[in-house]
């Protein structure tokens, strides 16, 4: 039984309760925050990465004045980052019924997505997620 665990930083905060019946996830900054289903944070942890990676290789054909746009999604979650490959902003809309949407600003971003990778790593493994955090 791994319990709640908080991860938080400036402007934005990660957290996990394995014991939770419906929403173990929990996305947002220091002024508001989504509980998210087990499925949609896991969406949530893989759509970032992959957007992460996507302005990663982009970065190196773009000049450094050129913004960019990029979306993903799956049933569950729709997300994009927009600005510069260097500074970039996300956003999120829950799919599922409950009218979320949110915003990061890109000061924020590298420490929530250090954090998901983290805890996406951890999610694969849940026996390392106590060690970790």
């Amino acid at each position: 039984m791994m319990g709640k665990l908080l991860k938080q930083g400036v402007g934005w905060r990660l957290g996990w309760d394995s014991e939770a019946a419906d929403f173990k996830g929990l996305a947002g900054t220091e002024d508001w925050a989504v509980e998210l289903t087990e499925e949609e944070f896991a969406d949530f942890c893989r759509l970032l990465a992959q957007l992460v990676a996507t302005v990663e290789q982009m970065a190196e054909a773009l000049m450094a004045e050129e913004a960019i746009a990029c979306e993903t999604s799956t049933d569950l979650l729709w997300m994009q980052v927009s600005g510069y490959p260097q500074n970039y902003d996300l956003y999120l809309i829950v799919l599922t019924g409950r009218q979320v949407e949110a915003r990061w600003p890109a000061h924020v971003l590298p420490g929530l997505i250090e954090a998901a990778q983290v805890l996406q790593t951890s999610l694969d493994s849940p026996a390392s997620l106590m060690h970790v955090w």
